[in-house]
């Protein structure tokens, strides 16, 4: 030790100390191994996983100007006020920096130029640093929506098998079922069969406590199901999980196209999104949808002439016609398959309606079995003389409009009609009692309007009724006096469509305009102009969409007022539109949840995201 101390104590090994303890890590690094030897030994001790999220150096600045530039104006002025007072050097050389009184001096005039220079680089670096910001958000948000698709992509899946396995689930209680009452018919049969007695003398009284015994057991014992009428066949269930996959694509995206028919589509509805589908067009069919697989399921049979209006409410479908009858169905008595893929005997087909379901195409959805559809009617409801154009069902109560200009109450419960509404009297009682014309007949007597259905459009809830008609007249009836409670004018013609909630009550109608109606004042809300008539109108709790004789269908979202397009219209471009590419006019929309789903012209039905 003392050999040491005497050591430590030269000047030159303290000189050396010294300067060792003032070098930095890197510099002490950099003495022993080159560059080139130093990157080597770090990327070799990096794994290639983490290589390759190596951001590239594109910055041309340091980081030491990055940070300079990062520290606010006025604390970087006064940290260097700071150490100019607490230097000596500065202390002796403070006079100078000081400006001077009197005229500008070229050294002052210098300092100042240095000084905004200076400023405008720290001004470049920000900017610098902003743009790399950027850079980096974007990046973040494009792997963010990759992660979203990819998410996006298994909840299709999951909703896929969740169907399939909620239909495996329908299989396994139906069989259940099935099983049950068969060993019910068994047990039946042992009970029957040990009543019988044996063989004995015959008397008069014994005949006679004999047949009754017989009928009794027989017609009283004998199960039900024994007759072919009853015997249980696989039926379609609704499925018990609501879908989300729409809630969670884009505003507008697309999701499928159905082929549906063969002609322009006269109406349309849906129970709920990826649910099932009821459509009729001009082609005099009925064609009940599956809409998860795109799949006809069925045929409505029994009208003799073309569906102007139909509505689904649960597994209920009620149907009215040009026959002037209404029809209703069960869709819970359906026999359809969703996951079984039948293959057809016949080979020659005979379907030639170009709607996929012959055998020529692999990939083709197979057709529905003969009278899949054949237990589904309910009965029919004949009272009108003329073409029923509207209906709105409710519980077990049906509200219908025809064309022999009137409307009629039915309980569904009795099958037959508990009241008719007038409707031409009603619009001359009330132009006889009350002095202005405003609730009168006003034909329009435009050349447009000669088509146009009397009863555009009815809806009810409980005992009240909104009703449009021809003359541009929307009344509010009330069902338990059979009279007009209120008349609402404003429209200049025939009104095609309404629908309405606790306050408010919105119609569209062929003077090309959209109304919304203040049910508490009776006077108008809002109103919206388009450039053709309004054929097909239906809102949720977001959005306003209506059918304008166009091949988009028109959206207004209610939260920020905000009008777009939904369509195939809206993804055609300005060249093929000059190149004269036409898409199908809309002419129905029907809207549940976001989830919309437009009939076409050409027979055709569109499902998006709305």
């Amino acid at each position: 030790m003392s050999s040491i101390s005497r050591q430590m104590r030269r000047p030159g090994i303290q000189r050396a100390v010294f300067s060792f303890s003032q070098q930095a890590p890197s510099e002490l690094v950099r003495a022993k191994l080159s560059t080139s030897e130093i990157a080597h030994r770090a990327l070799t001790y990096i794994s290639e996983e983490h290589l390759q999220f190596i951001p590239e150096d594109e910055n041309t600045y340091s980081l030491f100007q990055g940070f300079q530039a990062s520290i606010p104006e006025g604390e970087s002025q006064h940290r260097k006020g700071h150490r100019r007072r607490n230097s000596k050097q500065h202390r002796l050389l403070g006079a100078g920096d000081l400006e001077e009184d009197g005229p500008p001096t070229i050294q002052n005039l210098k300092k100042k130029r240095n000084t905004v220079n200076h400023k405008l680089e720290m001004m470049a670096i920000r900017k610098n640093m902003c743009a790399t910001e950027i850079r980096d958000v974007d990046n973040k948000m494009a792997n963010l929506q990759h992660m979203r698709r990819i998410a996006v992509d298994r909840l299709t899946l999951l909703e896929q098998d969740e169907a399939e396995v909620e239909h495996e689930l329908s299989e396994l209680d139906n069989k259940i079922e099935e099983l049950q009452e068969e060993l019910e018919e068994q047990v039946d049969l042992d009970q029957s069969s040990s009543t019988i007695n044996p063989p004995r003398v015959a008397t008069p009284e014994s005949e006679a406590m004999d047949a009754s015994f017989m009928s009794q057991s027989i017609y009283d014992k004998l199960p039900a199901s024994v007759s072919p009428k009853s015997k249980r066949r696989p039926k379609f269930t609704k499925r018990k999980s609501m879908p989300v996959l729409h809630e969670h694509l884009e505003q507008g995206s697309h999701i499928k196209t159905v082929p549906a028919h063969n002609d322009s589509i006269t109406s349309l509805d849906f129970d709920q999104p990826f649910g099932t589908m009821i459509t009729a067009a001009l082609d005099d069919t009925v064609r009940v949808w599956d809409l998860n697989l795109g799949r006809c399921m069925g045929f409505l049979e029994g009208h003799t002439a073309s569906v102007r209006c139909l509505q689904v409410e649960d597994n209920v479908v009620a149907t009215g016609g040009l026959d002037a009858t209404i029809r209703l169905w069960d869709l819970s008595r359906a026999k359809y398959e969703p996951y079984e893929h039948n293959i057809i005997e016949n080979g020659d087909g005979d379907d030639d309606d170009g709607l996929g379901f012959g055998n020529d195409n692999e990939d083709a959805p197979p057709p529905p079995p003969p009278g899949a559809m054949e237990d589904c009617p309910l009965f029919v409801l004949e009272a009108h003389v003329d073409a029923v154009t509207a209906l709105h069902l409710r519980g077990n109560t049906l509200v219908s409009g025809s064309a022999d200009k009137t409307l009629r109450q039915w309980d569904l419960e009795k099958g037959r009609c508990v009241q008719t509404l007038d409707v031409l009297w009603a619009a001359a009682q009330a132009s006889s009692t009350i002095s202005s014309d405003d609730s009168q007949w006003r034909p329009t007597g435009r050349a447009a309007d000669v088509n146009a259905d009397f009863v555009g459009a009815i809806q009810c809830f409980d005992a009240a009724l909104a009703c449009g008609t021809a003359d541009g007249m929307v009344r509010l009836w009330d069902l338990r006096s059979g009279q007009v409670h209120r008349s609402l004018v404003g429209h200049t013609g025939p009104v095609t469509c309404l629908q309405f909630d606790d306050t408010h009550l919105v119609t569209g109608s062929v003077d090309r305009s959209v109304r919304i109606w203040d049910l508490r004042m009776g006077t108008i809300f809002d109103a919206y102009a388009y450039d053709a008539p309004i054929t097909s109108m239906m809102f949720d709790s977001r959005h306003i969409v209506c059918a304008a004789n166009e091949d988009v269908v028109k959206v207004y979202d209610k939260a920020d007022g905000h009008h777009w397009d939904c369509g195939v219209g809206a993804n055609t471009s300005v060249e093929e539109t000059m190149a004269g590419t036409k898409t199908s006019i809309v002419d129905r929309v029907r809207l549940k949840d976001g989830y919309l789903i437009e009939g076409r012209k050409n027979g055709e039905v569109g499902v998006w995201k709305c």
